[in-house]
């Protein structure tokens, strides 16, 4: 790491983070706590980076918080999941407003418990109008899921005559996905050691940078947000270029250019 996370330079910042908030229940499990104390700490995590991310002045922040294999998890443990969102969710709304933070939210949503929708809608509503930054939740989430309504989507289109096959690029696929709108992440973080991507943005992420951490999940909060942005800011980014090239450019907006 050769960048100061005391000293990070706004101009090589990431425009879009992506986190995998993954170790919430092996924390707990290791103090001898029900996993739920552990989702119930990450939900502080949560708080204390989405802060730091609207303090730096990033713009957007995208949380895996819930994914399409996680119904597959105990039913009480689903349960406790569903209530600890549309708490969070109530109890955040006035305070993402005053931050001027948008709540935008991507995933199977018509599957989300009808009280736990309503309170995500509401608060959908209520932070529409903010521009400072976007935070977007992945909620019954499978990137795997999104490619292929995406392409049923096309493909339906194309049946129609709506859609030229020949014409299709990646512009046309990026806009029928359910992130179309947002930047592809930057830079993606997953927390617990773990090294992989867990079905979470895979179109998305081709030239994402990743940074794996081998903290659980409620131990990691600004200072750690801000050591994984230095390190991303001393990263090399070429998006398919040689180091010569790009130290012949100007350097691209976060991560910098070396020979």
């Amino acid at each position: 790491m050769d960048a100061n996370p005391s000293q990070l330079d706004p101009a090589a910042l990431p425009r879009h983070v992506a986190i995998i908030m993954d170790g919430n229940g092996r924390w707990a499990q290791e103090r001898g706590l029900g996993r739920v104390r552990g989702h119930e700490e990450g939900a502080n995590s949560v708080r204390a980076v989405v802060e730091e991310a609207r303090r730096l002045g990033l713009t957007h922040l995208t949380l895996y918080a819930f994914s399409e294999e996680n119904w597959g998890r105990p039913g009480a443990e689903v349960k406790a999941l569903m209530r600890l969102l549309k708490r969070f969710l109530k109890k955040e709304r006035d305070d993402l407003a005053a931050k001027d933070i948008r709540l935008n939210a991507i995933g199977q949503l018509a599957r989300l418990p009808e009280d736990t929708r309503s309170e995500l809608e509401r608060t959908l509503a209520a932070t529409a109008h903010c521009g400072g930054m976007v935070l977007t939740l992945a909620l019954s989430y499978g990137g795997r899921q999104e490619i292929l309504a995406a392409t049923r989507e096309l493909c339906a289109r194309a049946a129609r005559g709506q859609l030229d096959p020949a014409a299709l690029d990646e512009a046309t696929f990026s806009a029928s996905l359910q992130s179309a709108g947002l930047p592809d992440p930057d830079l993606m973080i997953r927390t617990s050691g773990e090294q992989r991507i867990s079905n979470f943005l895979l179109w998305q992420m081709a030239y994402a940078e990743f940074i794996f951490s081998p903290l659980l999940w409620p131990d990691f909060r600004e200072a750690q947000f801000r050591a994984a942005l230095a390190e991303y800011a001393g990263r090399q980014r070429r998006f398919g270029k040689t180091g010569q090239q790009l130290a012949a450019t100007s350097k691209p907006k976060g991560g910098r250019a070396r020979g």
